[in-house]
């Protein structure tokens, strides 16, 4: 069975996360803090959202493992695992502002195979196998594919926020901003959809889980980009992340990330 197989049952996936999630958007929903320090949002439509996919995984394929970020993990191990963020973008969602979007990922074998980054209020579906990547909305569906950008001094550079940095960290990206055209702040999961269509160069971001990235790199590599950690590594564990939608664009930026230890 190849990953192609589940192009179908995302869709599934999307349509009941989906579902379970919009009732609760732009509404008096409560929000909790998972940390003692900081702010690390959680609400209703995250776990209602986890849960719908993991009923109908279980219920499908009860063999597959499940990373989730609301309710943990659940046979990781497996050869077939699901890697799910209901809600990438909790803090644009309580605000009420549409920037976020569900990420459902899938590796075999530990590796990324498919991802979907759904956004289920704007209508619009971004999924890749690595190979190819295609845009689902608006009644219309596309293949999507990076812009050439081999030139810091041309390229578009976003990242969530500065407070996903630590100081060295923070200055390490300042060596970078300092030389594109532009730096845009927030975004989340959208900023690498916009990489993906071509619309954005560079993501450059610090402190990711798995379930904040694994769905986004077949996306972003099926649409011709390259995603690493800041030395180059895979990506898939998180950490410190950075999208490209030009290799040689991406190895000039890793030359300055990569000096951090």
């Amino acid at each position: 069975m190849t990953a192609v197989d589940f192009s179908a049952f995302v869709d599934r996936l999307a349509q009941e996360s989906g579902e379970a999630i919009l009732p609760f958007f732009r509404t008096s929903i409560g929000v909790e803090n998972k940390l003692r320090e900081g702010f690390d949002p959680v609400t209703a439509a995250d776990k209602a959202g986890e849960t719908a996919m993991r009923a109908l995984i279980r219920r499908t394929f009860p063999e597959h493992g499940i990373i989730g970020e609301e309710h943990g993990d659940d046979r990781p191990d497996a050869e077939f695992v699901w890697v799910l963020d209901p809600i990438d973008g909790t803090r644009s969602f309580i605000l009420g502002m549409p920037i976020w979007g569900t990420l459902i990922g899938l590796t075999r074998g530990g590796s990324p195979c498919f991802g979907m980054m759904n956004q289920p209020f704007i209508g619009e579906r971004f999924s890749g196998d690595g190979s190819s990547a295609s845009y689902r909305g608006r009644g219309t569906e596309r293949r999507l594919r990076t812009r050439a950008c081999p030139r810091l001094e041309d390229a578009m550079l976003m990242s969530t926020s500065p407070t996903m940095f630590t100081p060295e960290e923070r200055e390490t990206f300042e060596q970078v901003s300092a030389d594109v055209r532009l730096t845009r702040w927030s975004g989340d999961c959208y900023a690498y959809a916009m990489l993906a269509s071509g619309h954005v160069d560079l993501v450059i971001e610090a402190d990711l889980k798995p379930f904040d990235i694994v769905a986004l790199i077949p996306i972003v590599e099926g649409a011709g980009g390259v995603v690493t950690t800041w030395d180059g590594g895979p990506a898939t564990d998180g950490g410190r992340i950075i999208a490209a939608g030009d290799k040689r664009l991406h190895e000039r930026a890793l030359e300055r990330l990569s000096k951090l230890g």
